[in-house]
């Protein structure tokens, strides 16, 4: 990043000022946002790190020692499940030289030993072992402090298994944060109903790579008004009609409800249900948007995350995680056959979207686009997305 730059200098604050009006007069981001590579930059520190981004989910490391490296935008981050079994996220860094500590997925004995000089370090961060420092055969050094030389850890949080991390730890509480949509969310499910969710054994992941900048995806998902037309067999059986939308009032998620949700699929075989959740909703299913990277989805059955790894201005990773009510649907023979067949659906339906997200990509190197003109009645969970951004961009 130009550190002689100002976001004035890329962006002409117009353009984000009237990203803010009603709208009725609002255009979109303008372009720059989805094709400046100078423009990333402010979004890695303004977005990204100040905001609870997620990163991962706590299933992916389930026993002590198991770790997972993820790159934010360039920063090397390694997720650690201790031997407590907390989950704990470090920057990836040797405190000694600046070494990459961990490379890939992998099992680790009793340390996170550093493949240049063999410091090494708890899964708690904390530096243990640092060999020769005093010279050969002298692994301690009279004034070193090797409290002052631990693994940096990211303020982490882990809500219905998925990790969230603020890099600049000045973000709102996470309990603040996840509050508005765990409040709407209540009428479905308890907090002791949330400990129900179980990660699909099999059929419970996937990810494609997308040529498209990370906030298409958000921006498609905030809303139900391309389904006849991206969605058809979707439509078919939960029509544009049969939707609704979701606005929190603090800015932190949006998205659509679907009136007309049914178990899937022919047999006496269903999911578990969520125990509290009324029968008088049962139909009822929501999708948000829970701002800046992960799409949720939860039904009377099951639950899905969709979340963003931004690689570039016009390459994003799409994350797929797939979640059931208990142990048994989750993963045993006798639901196998429905959740290939419910992986299949919602597999399909995600690469439906990647058309859309993908020439919304190409359409912006058009010197003309304003940045969007939005429906009044059609868009609104969209441009409020739009104007989370640009809020948080002149913050």
């Amino acid at each position: 990043m130009n550190l002689n730059k100002k976001l004035s200098d890329i962006l002409d604050p117009n353009k984000i000022e009237v990203v803010k009006n009603p709208i009725e007069k609002a255009h979109g981001l303008p372009n720059e946002c989805y094709l400046n590579n100078d423009y990333l930059e402010f979004e890695k520190e303004k977005i990204f790190k100040n905001n609870w981004t997620m990163i991962g989910v706590a299933s992916s490391v389930p026993n002590p020692g198991d770790a997972k490296p993820f790159n934010l935008l360039g920063i090397p981050i390694l997720i650690v499940r201790n031997k407590e079994n907390e989950v704990k996220v470090f920057h990836n860094v040797c405190s000694h030289r600046g070494f990459k500590l961990v490379d890939q997925e992998c099992k680790l004995k009793n340390v996170i030993r550093c493949p240049y000089h063999s410091w090494s370090y708890d899964f708690n961060g904390k530096l243990t072992v640092t060999p020769h420092i005093g010279g050969l055969g002298k692994h301690e050094v009279e004034g070193f402090d090797k409290n002052k030389s631990n693994l940096k850890e990211i303020k982490s949080n882990i809500w219905m298994d998925l990790i969230f991390i603020n890099i600049n730890s000045n973000a709102k509480p996470f309990e603040d944060f996840i509050k508005p949509l765990e409040d709407r969310w209540s009428k479905f499910i308890s907090k002791k109903d949330q400990k129900l969710i179980r990660h699909s054994t099999d059929n419970g992941y996937f990810n494609m790579t997308v040529n498209s900048n990370w906030k298409f995806a958000i921006e498609n998902y905030c809303e139900s008004y391309h389904l006849p037309w991206i969605h058809p067999e979707l439509n078919k059986v939960s029509n544009i009609s049969d939707h609704y939308h979701i606005e929190d009032e603090n800015f932190n998620f949006s998205g659509q409800g679907s009136n007309k949700y049914s178990q899937q699929f022919d047999g006496n075989i269903k999911f578990k249900c969520f125990p509290n959740w009324p029968t008088e909703l049962s139909e009822k299913s929501e999708y948000v948007s829970l701002y800046p990277n992960v799409m949720l989805g939860i039904h009377i059955d099951h639950f899905y995350a969709f979340w963003l790894e931004p690689i570039s201005n016009n390459q994003t990773k799409e994350h797929f995680e797939l979640y059931y009510v208990g142990d048994e649907s989750a993963s045993s023979d006798e639901f196998k056959d429905i959740r290939e067949k419910n992986f299949a659906f919602w597999q399909e339906v995600m690469n439906e979207d990647v058309t859309a997200i993908e020439g919304m990509q190409d359409g912006r190197n058009s010197p003309a686009y304003n940045g969007g003109n939005f429906s009044p009645v059609m868009d609104t969970p969209t441009l409020m997305f739009h104007k989370w951004v640009a809020t948080n961009l002149t913050k």
